[in-house]
């Protein structure tokens, strides 16, 4: 019965629902479509009640403004009974960008549940140019030379469709930004742009309603540097003769600086692995380095976990359980269980376990670029952005791989319909539509 719906705090199940599925989508569709039904007061009223005593204030500013209900009166009436009058001139940073922030933990695991449940897509962001003379359509809202930012993978059709939105345009054309995905964001941060000058601005991609906002600035103006997402916070580390690290807090929008790396170090890459973080690679002012390096944020402290017989630069890292891939980079130093190759620039696969510190070199396509790709993780494999080094073409054109990390096998996609640089390759829950 009725009585069974109420939750705690005397809400009730519906409009705990209605706020829900408001944060999922940023819009009050299910109410509009019983607009004018029996149940409309009702409804209207335990929405009203649950997004007060939730402070979703975004949800409430949304109800007053802009929703058109028919049913103006009873909206005046519950505005004084729940307050509403006062959260009107409330003025929350980004709640479009991070409005699970603004619910109590207890529902934060149930939205982030919600977030997942689209279909995972491969996404491609990037100065593309030439996309609709390799047959990609102009993006829609952009003149037709205006290169194309964003573009997702349809699996089914195996090729690559212009991907609308509004990527702020001071994310055109920055370099050597870091990028970490996290509760299903995306988050680009920092970077330089072409005048060389380094930025601290960070901006957040929220793929349930294809939309881009900004967050609060770094503390620290950084360029190829890593960030990472590890236990609901983010990670920028290093950068171009930079050793500090800095904390983001989603709940707060702030940054912080946590314990610094022993040395700054240029080339190098990091991952998340089981809650910590580990760096590999990469140069010190004075040397190679040769450890692996080890982040623990909740001692927040660095070690050095292990001495490396190898060295690798510019190499890109992922982690699956405990064990991390590190994908492409220069390999300069080969211990003598592994295999050497004449040439520096190839594209390899090797894993390492943090548990048995077993390093196993896997995979090399020698006819690849193992420089300057991207790659992610994205269902039984690593998809990978890079380059043919056999290429003629004085344009960089990016082929599309995929490596299988249970068959330790290549898989070569149909090509990357667009020469371009400075590209980044994530996965991401898109919501079920034929077509955003």
């Amino acid at each position: 019965g009725q009585e069974e719906q109420q939750l705690r705090g005397g809400l009730s199940a519906q409009g705990l629902e209605l706020v829900l599925d408001f944060i999922n989508t940023s819009c009050l569709a299910r109410l509009e479509q019983e607009e004018g039904g029996e149940q409309e007061p009702p409804l209207l009223e335990e929405l009203v009640e649950a997004a007060s005593y939730l402070q979703v204030t975004p949800l409430l500013r949304l109800l007053l403004s802009q929703v058109r209900l028919g049913n103006c009166l009873e909206l005046h009436s519950l505005a004084p009974v729940y307050g509403l009058q006062d959260l009107q001139d409330a003025r929350l940073r980004h709640p479009e960008a991070r409005p699970h922030l603004l619910l109590p933990s207890a529902l934060r695991q149930q939205l982030r549940e919600r977030r997942m449940k689209g279909t995972a897509t491969l996404l491609a962001i990037g100065d593309f140019m030439g996309a609709s003379s390799l047959g990609l359509a102009p993006c829609r809202h952009l003149q037709e030379e205006t290169p194309c930012s964003m573009l997702r993978y349809d699996e089914v059709a195996q090729r690559w469709l212009p991907l609308a939105s509004n990527m702020p345009l001071d994310l055109v054309n920055v370099r050597g930004y870091g990028s970490a995905m996290m509760d299903n964001y995306l988050f680009v941060v920092g970077g330089y742009r072409i005048t060389s000058q380094e930025i601290s601005a960070a901006h957040c991609y929220n793929p349930c309603i294809n939309e881009w906002c900004q967050m609060a600035s770094m503390n620290q103006k950084r360029s190829n540097f890593k960030l990472l997402a590890v236990n609901g916070k983010l990670y920028a580390i290093g950068g171009q003769s930079l050793s500090n690290v800095e904390c983001y807090s989603p709940e707060h929008d702030w940054w912080n600086f946590v314990a610094s790396m022993p040395n700054p170090l240029a080339e190098f890459s990091a991952c998340e692995c089981k809650g910590k973080i580990y760096v590999v690679g990469g140069y010190t002012t004075r040397d190679r380095n040769m450890n692996i390096l080890q982040y623990c944020p909740i001692s927040d402290s660095w070690t050095n976990f292990e001495l490396c017989d190898i060295h690798i630069r510019k190499q890109q890292m992922l982690s699956v359980e405990e064990t991390i891939y590190l994908v492409g980079g220069c390999i300069h130093e080969l211990g003598p269980n592994h295999k050497s190759s004449p040439s520096e620039d190839m594209l390899t696969v090797q894993s390492y376990n943090i548990a048995t510190r077993e390093w196993l070199y896997l995979k090399e396509n020698t006819s690849k670029s193992g420089l300057n790709l991207t790659c992610t993780l994205h269902n039984d494999g690593i998809y990978i952005l890079s380059r043919d080094i056999t290429s003629s073409t004085s344009l960089e054109h990016r082929i599309f791989l995929k490596y299988d990390i249970f068959s330790d096998r290549w898989e070569s996609l149909r090509r990357f319909p667009a020469f371009g640089q400075n590209m980044l390759v994530c996965s991401v829950y898109l919501p079920n539509m034929t077509e955003l």
